[in-house]
Formats: C-alpha cells, structure tokens, sequence
C-alpha cells in the first residue's frame, strides 16, 4: 500500500492523464487501482479531489493518501463467515458453500464471501492460484448455488489441479429441481453466449442473437433421479465450465429449475435460492494420482422443500 505520498509534476508529465501518471510513478499499482484511488478521493491535485482524466500540468502538486498496489489485491481474512468443509488434506480443500453466498469477493474490501472465511481459517490461501481475489479456488458455483467448492492448499497442488479443470477432466455433478416431469435420460449440446442486454450474465442459445461476440459449447448430461410432485430431480453431469450452463440448457431444454427466474422458472413466494446443488466432483488427487470423489449433500432448505411433496 502506497500512502501520505507527494510528488510535483514534470514537464514531460504536462498534458498527461492523473491516472496514467500515478500508474508510471508508481508501477507496483495497476491502472485500475490508479482509476479507483481517485475515484475515491485518495489522490488530491493542488489540495483538492480531481477527476482520473484529468490532464496535469508542470508544478501541480499531487498528494497520494492511498493507492493499493498488486500485492494489497487479495482477499481479507472473515472469521465470521460460517464455513462447512466436508474433505482437506495438506492438498487441498472442499467446502459446501451454501445458497446465497458467494464463492469469491469483487474487491479486496470485500467480506461475507466463502474464499473470505476460507481464507481466516486456511492463511496460505489467499496467495494461491492465478486470480488472487479467488484465493486458490478452482471454480465457481452461481451465489444462488449451493454445494461444493474445491480450493488448493498448495501451488503445486493449484497448477495440477488446474490443469484437469482446463482439459476438462474434472466430472462435476450437481443435482437439479427442474419444473415438469423427465422421464428418460438425455445430453443437452448447445454454443452459449452472453445475452449483450443483461448485465447478470444471462446466457442464451447462441443462435438466437444475430452477431454473438463470442460462442461457447456446452454440454450436459441429465438423468431422472425422481419425480416430486410437479417437479424432478435430475443428476446432472458436466465436463465443460460455461456460466450459467445447467440453468440455460435445462430452460432451453423445457425443464427450468425451480425458482430460477431468469431463467422462466415461476417465482416461489418466500424463496431467496434456485434449486441447484453442487453434488459431487471426480478428479485425481493432485499429489498422489488416485482418483477422488468428494460429495456435498444436499442443504437442509433443499431437503425441506423437497419433503413438502413427499
């Protein structure tokens, strides 16, 4: 961290912009630290707040009361966060994160989140992997989510376990409460991409928008577990990691998950979650090769919905 700082602008510095100027003096702070330090007001110009796209001028005297650089961006230590961990070893760790969590902060300032309480609990986390606000977390699960989180404990154990992620190696499989009865197996295939009018990241059958910036193949595989009431459980399995990719299929398959409005699901009065679980991942052991199956069970206000119609 960079603080109670001052420096005078030069001539070559004339006509520059504040933030390009704070991010070469100070090349440890990336540019976007440099934007959001004077977007916070922590950089003043001649004793007053001044816009990051502000041009200097020779003689200006700029205050730097705070600037993060690279290495302050990780996740804060959260005791208080609740965190239920169902396997560790001197490798690695899986939680069971529940609904309404999520896996990662957006911003070092960040608490509430798994990796926040993950990290109070494992320190050598919050160097890990190659995303520090994930904190050695190998994948994501929507905050809507609940179920199981794999996170490495090591970097060798990060890079092996990464590895398998990236090959698409690792079975991932979620249990899923869709509206409507399923009655046999199926795959679901489709090119993915992010619906350009939602900020919420909803993704939509690539085909149907004219110009997709970018396609992404999913592929998941379904089958009936049992039906309940109105609804049914499905195992699904899955090798690819395309956000969103069980909601969106399962919808554009007719069976959306129960509550998930944005994906057509009607509304559950009372209900905060969508009825996903991660389940289960099968992977090999980053140190010793064997093959892994660790499971997360279902959360109790997933058990108790589902006893309702039972």
């Amino acid at each position: 961290m960079i603080q109670h700082t001052t420096f005078t602008v030069t001539s070559l510095e004339t006509g520059l912009r504040l933030d390009a100027v704070l991010h070469a003096r100070f090349p440890s702070a990336p540019r976007a630290f440099c934007r959001q330090a004077v977007e916070a007001t922590q950089v003043a110009v001649n004793g007053r707040p001044c816009l990051k796209g502000a041009k200097l001028r020779e003689g200006d005297a700029v205050e730097v009361r705070s600037l993060k650089e690279a290495c302050d961006n990780r996740v804060r230590p959260d005791p208080a966060v609740p965190v239920r961990v169902v396997f560790e070893d001197a490798h690695l760790i899986a939680a069971d994160k529940p609904a309404g969590m999520p896996v990662h902060p957006l911003s070092s300032e960040e608490t509430g989140t798994l990796m926040n309480g993950l990290v109070a609990r494992y320190p050598e986390l919050a160097g890990l992997g190659d995303q520090p606000l994930m904190a050695g977390a190998l994948h994501r699960i929507d905050t809507g989510t609940s179920g199981l989180v794999l996170a490495a404990r090591t970097p060798a154990a990060f890079s092996a376990l990464r590895a398998q992620f990236d090959a698409q190696e690792v079975e991932k499989v979620y249990l899923a409460l869709v509206e409507g009865h399923v009655a046999v197996p199926g795959r679901l295939a489709h090119e993915l991409a992010h619906h350009p009018a939602w900020p919420c990241c909803k993704m939509v059958d690539a085909r149907s928008l004219a110009a997709p910036d970018r396609r992404l193949r999913a592929e998941t595989a379904y089958r009936p577990r049992e039906l309940i009431g109105p609804y049914s459980l499905l195992e699904v399995t899955i090798r690819t990691g395309v956000t969103h990719q069980i909601r969106c299929q399962l919808a554009l398959g007719g069976w959306p998950i129960v509550n998930d409005t944005l994906y057509g699901a009607r509304p559950l009065e009372g209900c905060a979650r969508h009825f996903l679980h991660a389940y289960e991942a099968r992977f090999r052991h980053p140190a010793s090769g064997q093959t892994c199956c660790l499971r997360a069970p279902l959360t109790p206000d997933f058990e108790a919905f589902i006893r309702q119609w039972n």
